[in-house]
């Protein structure tokens, strides 16, 4: 019960005119108050747990306070900002546990459990010179959403996001889809997992379905990107995105540089791989990534990955052994690394991928082809971020063929730049202008305008 006599001196400071005025000032007024409401917090958790010992704790990543979580807002408004973001669904589960931890002293851990909820509507108008439903890609058959987005517009993939700890060792998180495909609107799982919060040395275990985290684009929602569509190497090679059920084992280093290893084992159902071999452990993987600061302005992060998998009748005609590797790069630069406000990101990924099997073309039905090869593809990006309102960017796309495999004479590339507008954290819009060539001697241009919304606890993404 000391608490209540110090509680009470801290309100008499801020009844004190000396706390007047200025935006400082009221950050201090803030401040003091939020302190106070951290001291009642603790009061009634302590009296709760007097009341009901058997009560499941509040797990160790959740130590966010309210007083910590109304001083970044006090920070957020004497920037001159008026939307505060709660942490992302999709980011740790450290950043959920915050997202969710009360925001007044109503008890410590009464809704630290209470789902982060986040929806993305996602919608786009588009036009293409050629025409998509007879768009064709030399050396590199169509796979997955690896394909050029519809005339006209569309909805797009819009997602709902649950998430928040579990108990005392776990976190959970759901993210369910919604999209129109071929007039038909469907809903699927896109990610579905549980993580450990309680591992010790920094070891981490998460099991469910996911995206796996090779590369560096990979383990990122498509809404988090720099350009409306993800780059050709990655609907080359991973159908746009690869995700599928399976478990992950990773590992951070207790270094002052960023540093993790892991490793992956999938079903093995979705491209690149099919037919979930090797007794529903079809595919695996490995990647490292280590990253750090480069003074108070930069930040870089580089990795290098290792998808193998066994694949039966594949989407794009393959069945036999395949091993793509990926290395990536990305560097930033901010004044003071303040990357809200301005700066300059580059990123490269560069893939190989090695095959050692049989072919058969998905479009025209003939007898197996023994296949064994190389393909490889990139792309450079360069994102200036002239404020919190504007960013412009460039990226150049390309992929290397195999000559073994049919209308595999061109290596197809494709320039693209944007031009994003955003009100807030929350909303934007994005005008994109592509020029790819599929074939030699043939272009598509594109023109496209995106919207993009988050609705709920959607803020801090990863890195």
């Amino acid at each position: 019960m000391r608490l209540a006599p110090l509680a009470l001196c801290v309100l008499t400071c801020l009844s004190s005119p000396a706390f007047a005025g200025t935006r400082d000032d009221h950050r201090r007024i803030v401040q003091l108050e939020a302190e106070v409401k951290a001291l009642q917090a603790q009061l009634q958790a302590l009296q709760v747990r007097q009341t009901q010992p058997d009560t499941a704790a509040v797990p160790a990543s959740t130590t966010t306070t309210p007083a910590q979580s109304t001083v970044a807002e006090a920070d957020a408004l004497a920037a001159g900002g008026t939307d505060v973001a709660a942490p992302d669904a999709n980011a740790s589960p450290s950043a959920v546990a915050a997202a969710v931890a009360p925001a007044s002293g109503g008890g410590s851990g009464a809704n630290a459990f209470n789902p982060a909820i986040s929806i993305i509507l996602n919608g786009s108008y588009s036009h293409h010179s050629m025409a998509p439903a007879s768009f064709m890609r030399g050396g590199f058959p169509l796979v997955g959403e690896g394909r050029p987005s519809d005339n006209g517009f569309s909805l797009g993939e819009s997602e709902v996001s649950f998430a928040a700890n579990i108990d005392d060792k776990f976190y959970g998180q759901l993210t369910a889809t919604i999209e129109n495909e071929d007039g038909q609107d469907h809903l699927g799982i896109e990610e579905a997992y549980i993580e450990s919060t309680a591992l010790p040395n920094g070891f981490s275990l998460r099991l469910g379905r996911f995206y796996s985290n090779i590369g560096y684009l990979n383990s990122h929602h498509a809404h988090t990107d720099n350009f409306f569509d993800r780059p050709l190497p990655y609907q080359a090679f991973l159908g746009n995105q690869y995700g599928d059920d399976g478990v992950q084992l990773r590992w951070v280093a207790p270094t002052a540089l960023f540093f993790e290893i892991g490793g992956e084992a999938f079903r093995g159902q979705h491209y690149p791989s099919g037919g979930s071999q090797l007794g529903g452990l079809g595919t695996r993987t490995l990647f490292a990534h280590l990253g750090g600061d480069a003074g108070t302005d930069n930040e870089w992060l580089a990795g290098v990955s290792a998808l193998k998998t066994r694949t039966l009748h594949g989407e794009d005609g393959f069945s036999g052994d395949a091993t793509l590797y990926v290395f990536d790069g990305t560097w930033k630069w901010a004044p003071n690394g303040n990357f809200k406000d301005a700066g300059v990101t580059l990123r490269a990924e560069y893939m190989l991928d090695h095959r050692d099997g049989s072919y058969v073309d998905p479009l025209t039905p003939m007898a197996p082809v023994a296949w064994e090869g190389r393909r490889s593809g990139g792309y450079l990006e360069g994102v200036y971020r002239f404020n919190r309102t504007w960013d412009i960017g460039y990226r150049y796309d390309k992929l290397w063929g195999d000559t073994a495999l049919p209308f595999a004479s061109f290596d197809p590339d494709r320039h693209s730049a944007e031009l994003t507008w955003r009100n807030s954290e929350f909303s934007l819009f994005r005008l994109q202008l592509s020029r790819e060539r599929p074939f030699s001697g043939q272009a598509d241009t594109a023109i496209t305008l995106q919207y993009q919304t988050s609705l709920g606890a959607h803020g801090a993404h990863k890195f």
